[in-house]
């Protein structure tokens, strides 16, 4: 059962409060990626000062969701409130920061942005990572502070490796900030006394705090490119037979390749288009509960609040963004990760299964599971059945020891491994 609402808003010396942030090892990092790795990390910056951008994108995992309780079920990671859900599971961040300004493009295909439905398009900051970045923070479901204000006090008082005013200026912190600040970024419906000019300052500099976390997101220690399958490229390293097999079905027979583009110097392993690959709802995610009929519209729904995109959107329902497969293997075994904008698979097999077989199985009498659906041997209805893609997977005639070494050779994408 779900936790009931609580907010944690007695905490003493609020006020006061100052952000002393515990990083990873240090790199060689510019100043702006230092400062965007501090924010990146800083728990504080949540309204019960218990999430921060990392809770949800863990390194160890591929800067994805971490939590293998978590990942083993819905998949959807709780917010800084107790009992408070979104209907998605975290997107890595890992090599998202090359995604492009959202467009179309001239196959009248939607390209780039950020997040699953490409809502974080960039037009604002000129950079879809800034753009989803400063989304949690004030996202009820997420980091659930009240004001951009709250956000800014707590960083310009935090105690970084980095601050902020070395980075954009001695004067960017220059707040008069009202006495009583700390406390009212404690309630879940604060917010913050300011002067018109300083809360221009406010949401100027809440910007740059977008502009910093895409910073150390493209830095190298997110995007080091020092996988085994990178590694081989420059021949460090050999492929085994079996992970070599699998890359060329990757690119031929599997098609995986046709959306998770392989070729280049530095593949990305993604074209940063939109896809419904068909997946089943999952029926653990806690979405649920509150709406049992609940289908998430993904692109589609975003396209509906636009009145220049609005007319895209049927054609659109049910697409997700194409992520990157570099790192889906990182974390692997000792970690259960989730695959698929809802998480609802719990295996590399079991989803290299469903793009093989999606289209010859017999469909499931009901909501099941990944591991149900394996055991019966059928997959569920699609959770938006129009707009599937039918011509890149659905019917792939892979065999068993082909998806084998399909999954094999994406366990070569992992960061760090030899």
């Amino acid at each position: 059962m779900r936790r009931r609402f609580v907010l944690f808003a007695a905490i003493a010396g609020a006020a006061a409060m100052v952000s002393v942030v515990s990083l990873p090892a240090q790199s060689d990092l510019s100043a702006k990626e230092e400062l965007g790795k501090a924010i990146f990390f800083d728990q504080n910056l949540s309204l019960n000062l218990n999430q921060s951008c990392a809770t949800c994108h863990g390194k160890e995992a591929g800067w994805t969701g971490p939590d293998t309780l978590i990942n083993a079920h819905g998949a959807v990671y709780e917010g800084s409130i107790p009992g408070a859900f979104g209907d998605r599971k975290p997107p890595s961040v890992a090599y998202a920061t090359q995604s492009p300004i959202f467009h179309i493009n001239r196959k009248g295909n939607f390209v780039g942005g950020n997040f699953w439905d490409g809502r974080a398009t960039g037009a604002r900051l000129g950079n879809p990572a800034a753009d989803q970045a400063l989304g949690p923070f004030l996202n009820p479901k997420e980091q659930a502070l009240p004001d951009p204000a709250c956000v800014v006090h707590r960083v310009c008082t935090a105690t970084y490796p980095v601050s902020f005013e070395t980075v954009w200026g001695a004067d960017s912190c220059s707040i008069e900030w009202p006495a009583d600040t700390g406390n009212t970024c404690l309630l879940s419906d604060g917010f913050v006394a300011l002067s018109p000019e300083d809360r221009a300052q406010v949401l100027s500099n809440y910007d740059r705090i977008g502009l910093s976390i895409a910073a150390y997101e493209a830095s190298p220690e997110v995007n080091a490119f020092s996988s085994k399958f990178d590694l081989s490229k420059t021949g460090k390293v050999k492929l085994s037979k079996e992970e070599q097999n699998g890359f060329a079905l990757f690119t031929g027979k599997g098609k995986c390749s046709q959306c998770h583009l392989a070729s280049g110097k530095q593949p990305l392993f993604t074209d940063y288009t939109y896809d419904n690959l068909g997946l089943p709802k999952n029926p653990e995610n806690p979405v649920y509960e509150d709406n049992p009929d609940f289908v998430d519209p993904g692109l589609g729904g975003f396209l509906e609040t636009r009145a220049d995109y609005a007319s895209y959107a049927a054609e659109n329902m049910g697409k997700h963004k194409v992520p990157t497969v570099r790192n889906v293997g990182l974390g692997l075994p000792a970690i259960t990760k989730a695959f698929g904008h809802n998480g609802y698979f719990k295996s590399l097999e079991g989803i290299v299964h469903f793009y093989n077989t999606r289209d010859v199985k017999e469909a499931c009498p009901g909501d099941y599971t990944e591991a149900q659906a394996r055991a019966a041997n059928c997959w569920p209805a699609p959770e938006v059945p129009q707009n599937l893609n039918v011509v890149e997977l659905g019917n792939l005639g892979l065999t068993p020891a082909e998806e084998a070494a399909i999954v094999a050779f994406l366990k070569t994408l992992s960061d760090g491994d030899k």
